[in-house]
């Protein structure tokens, strides 16, 4: 008995019947048009690589709620990065970005005066 691949979705369509466009997924997203197409047409190779591409391919599952695992599963079975890139470890445990600091450090306005004097003397 072996593996079998996954099978590739239509992501166009599935797109499509969400009403959701590439310009709309590109604009929440930040992601290239070029980079989003490339995954609908499960042309892995045009994205940047690493974990990039585990990103773009999050962030597109989710635009149009599609399930992530299992279009990264095709995702892997097409490029087998995972073996290649270690990435296996960051996606089974879902390593989310650090939070940005609720407070920034605090410049005591001392430092701030000594700072601004100095820029307008040059």
């Amino acid at each position: 008995m072996g593996f079998s691949q996954p099978v590739f979705p239509n992501l166009p369509a599935l797109r499509r019947q969400k009403g959701v466009t590439l310009e709309s997924i590109c604009a929440a997203t930040r992601i290239g048009k070029r980079y989003l197409d490339a995954i609908e047409r499960g042309e892995f190779t045009v994205l940047p690589g690493g974990i990039y591409d585990i990103s773009y391919i999050r962030q597109y599952a989710r635009a149009v709620d599609y399930d992530e695992e299992e279009l990264l599963a095709c995702y892997f079975a097409v490029t087998d990065s995972e073996k290649h890139c270690g990435i296996s470890e960051a996606v089974d445990q879902n390593i989310q970005p650090m939070p940005f600091p609720q407070s920034l450090p605090v410049v005591p306005r001392s430092l701030f005066n000594v700072s601004i004097r100095k820029l307008r003397k040059t």
